[in-house]
């Protein structure tokens, strides 16, 4: 393992995709995004398919370059995949940026953030089939991601079965009441300890100072950032599915968070579920977030809709998983290829 970049076999292009559907986006995020596309070198004359790899709640593209100690980065993992001796049928990689100044989009349409969904499947999609020699059809496009990239894995393969017909979710947030209802008691305290209860004061003091250089930083932006996903009201208005002075939960609002967990959306896209050509789930039995039990519990709906799938635990946290990807993206190869 050497410590800085290695000479790639395949080669990745950068692109920057200026989106129509987010221009005027209500956080003021920039419309106009990065965009890389990896090609194998087995890409030559013909067609392939295409897989688009979402990142975790406060990703942004650039960051798949981060290297941790002593691993390669997911760049090199994903080379290495397509042109190692065992590869898998050559597919094209595109690594899409759905980043918030909130930290992440969710993947979906909100009037708080933007239209992430629509830019991904109406507007990164075409942009790729347009200077690609992809297979233009939702049979041969995949979608993977990790976290909350999992979770748009699932949710966008649902909202939008016309686009893609294969996903991998590895520890994808779902079974909403383990995954986040713990961290809204902790938000509740810190508002109530720290900002006499108003996010508008969390707001004024973590913008004028560094990120994340305070205790309760990542759990009240996330909160924040999933309501702004999950119950924004049409205007844009951020609605709370709990009582910030006590922490009791809003029923009516947690029920909005509810119809848009994975787990609870299943059977109302069994149909679509059905019609994909795989599904892969995994987790860590040690992920921090619960999320396998959310990855359990999403199988356990697949198995009772009688929906093919693969699931599979493994010994790890929520961390440092990225040695997890290669295994996803050669499944989706090997089902989206023919």
């Amino acid at each position: 393992m050497k410590p800085w970049r290695v000479e790639f076999r395949g080669r990745f292009e950068e692109h920057t995709v200026r989106s129509r559907v987010l221009e005027g986006n209500p956080l003021g995020d920039p419309h106009e995004r990065p965009l890389w596309v990896y090609l194998p070198p087995a890409v030559g004359e013909g067609r392939y398919p295409s897989i688009y790899v979402l990142q975790g709640y406060t990703g942004q593209v650039d960051m798949w370059w981060n290297r941790t100690a002593l691993r390669p980065t997911v760049p090199e993992l994903v080379d290495e995949l397509f042109a190692g001796p065992d590869a898998p049928p050559p597919a094209i990689v595109v690594f899409v940026d759905c980043w918030t100044s909130l930290g992440g989009s969710q993947f979906l349409n909100s009037p708080a953030t933007g239209r992430y969904l629509d830019y991904l499947c109406d507007e990164v999609v075409p942009f790729v089939d347009d200077r690609y020699p992809t297979l233009a059809a939702r049979e041969h496009r995949g979608v993977a991601g990790k976290s909350s990239g999992g979770y748009g894995a699932m949710v966008a393969s649902m909202l939008r079965p016309d686009v893609f017909g294969a996903l991998v979710s590895h520890a994808g947030d779902a079974l909403f009441e383990h995954c986040y209802l713990p961290d809204m008691a902790k938000a509740a305290r810190a508002l109530r300890d720290h900002y006499d209860g108003s996010f508008e004061r969390f707001f004024e003091d973590f913008w004028s100072r560094p990120a994340m250089s305070k205790e309760p930083d990542g759990v009240l932006l996330g909160i924040w950032a999933m309501a702004a996903c999950y119950s924004a009201e049409p205007d844009g208005t951020v609605t709370l599915p709990f009582d910030p002075a006590t922490g009791r939960l809003r029923d009516e609002v947690w029920a909005r968070w509810l119809a848009l967990d994975p787990v609870r959306m299943a059977a109302g896209h069994a149909d679509q579920l059905r019609s994909l050509r795989g599904i892969y789930l995994d987790a860590g039995r040690r992920d921090q977030f619960w999320l396998d039990l959310g990855a359990a519990a999403f199988s356990a709906e697949l198995d009772a809709l009688g929906i093919d799938h693969v699931f599979e635990l493994f010994d790890a946290t929520h961390s440092a998983i990225e040695y997890r990807y290669p295994g996803g993206l050669a499944f989706l190869a090997g089902r989206l290829t023919g």
